[in-house]
């Protein structure tokens, strides 16, 4: 998924300019070719980038138009230059058979406000423009998240679990109102069919809370917790996103590795070890450091590494889908895109912090800022 910055709005015409649409930069197809015509939003980075390229490349796929604030590097594609909230995305989206929604900003550091109004009003739009010119189909892209991390979970969940989060963790707010909107989406508009392609914990080029836990000197353990990690590679998402664009798998669906591990498998493979803390310490240091912006991720965040969320993927496997990728392997990825960066309470440090701070640990570090937050606040009542 894309995290374009929903504070920039250049002074732009957002329509398209003509060479970018023209014939050429279409990748020449067999003219027996019956594929389906597939529009990608957020198609020049991340996510989108991947799954427009590997769509282009596709014999299975009669022609890929890509939508984004900016042109991507996916020559094959018809590209269309607007932001997804633009009304005029009606027309770009007009011969699509499917529409793959991947403009969604789910970046750390972005205003939580500005952020909610990018995502579900261009989720909003898009459907909407979809629906009015004939697609027949809409994939949209949230997270395993949704059914929420909790105590009482099963291991693994049905993925037609009941959905338990709550906004209190970094865009799943977002991503739970997205859902309610793919859910309406057809009975207001008969004929439209939405996919929900639900992700585990994305690797791969991803910069989310739950991969910079792996960015810290200690793997922070709240005692009595029981933590167990599922991993998705992005290689595996763009695949899924394949088979639900060609209609090989419909409805809510996760994807991700099979089965999942342990805290201790976690631990032993990454020669990581663990640094433990009281709930109560833990949750209420992670809530104050947000509050005061010393750390980009609310302390909700910090449930999906202490209970359990991993989900079955019997609906891709019946479908005939496989993951390339095994959770030992996704880590061990993870952990070589980890490798020099020191991140402590979820905040992301420089070299001079990193070292100066290496030694005490993220619990340590956790607590120190803590105590340094109580210290400003005796200050203050003394003044």
């Amino acid at each position: 998924m894309s995290s374009p910055d929903p504070h920039v709005r250049a002074a732009r015409n957002l329509t398209d300019p003509s060479p970018e649409s023209t014939p050429e930069n279409k990748r020449p197809r067999s003219p027996g070719n019956r594929g389906p015509v597939v529009a990608v939003t957020g198609a020049a980075t991340g996510i989108g980038e991947l799954l427009t390229a590997h769509l282009a490349a596709s014999d299975a796929i009669k022609q890929v138009i890509a939508i984004d604030e900016r042109r991507g590097e996916v020559s094959e594609a018809t590209w269309h230059i607007l932001d997804v909230r633009d009304p005029a995305i009606a027309e770009k989206l007009r011969g699509a058979d499917v529409v793959v929604h991947l403009a969604l900003d789910l970046d750390l550091e972005t205003d939580p406000a500005a952020r909610t109004a990018y995502n579900v009003r261009g989720t909003q739009t898009v459907l909407t423009a979809a629906a009015a010119v004939g697609v027949h189909r809409v994939v949209l892209c949230t997270s395993a998240m949704v059914y929420g991390a909790l105590a009482d979970n099963d291991v693994p969940l049905s993925e037609d679990a009941e959905l338990r989060a709550t906004a209190e963790a970094t865009g799943v707010g977002d991503l739970l109102e997205i859902e309610r909107l793919g859910r309406r989406a057809p009975r207001a508009h008969p004929g439209l069919n939405v996919t929900v392609v639900r992700p585990t914990v994305l690797v791969g080029g991803t910069d989310t809370a739950l991969t910079r836990y792996f960015e810290s000197p200690r793997l922070l353990v709240v005692a009595g917790s029981r933590p167990t990690w599922q991993f998705c590679h992005v290689e595996d998402l763009v695949t899924a996103l394949e088979y639900a664009a060609l209609e090989k798998i419909d409805g809510e669906f996760a994807v991700g590795c099979d089965g999942w591990l342990e805290q201790e498998e976690v631990e032993e493979l990454s020669g990581v070890r663990r640094m433990e803390l009281p709930s109560a310490v833990a949750l209420g240091a992670a809530a104050r450091l947000h509050r005061i912006g010393l750390t980009p991720s609310p302390a909700g965040d910090l449930a999906y590494t202490m209970h359990p969320w991993v989900v079955s993927v019997s609906r891709l496997h019946d479908a005939g889908w496989r993951p390339k990728w095994t959770n030992e392997e996704v880590l061990g990825a993870l952990l070589e895109e980890a490798e020099g960066r020191h991140t402590l309470a979820g905040r992301r440090l420089g070299r001079k912090d990193a070292t100066a701070a290496g030694a005490a640990g993220a619990t340590v570090a956790l607590l120190g800022a803590a105590a340094v937050v109580r210290r400003a606040r005796k200050a203050r009542r003394r003044i």
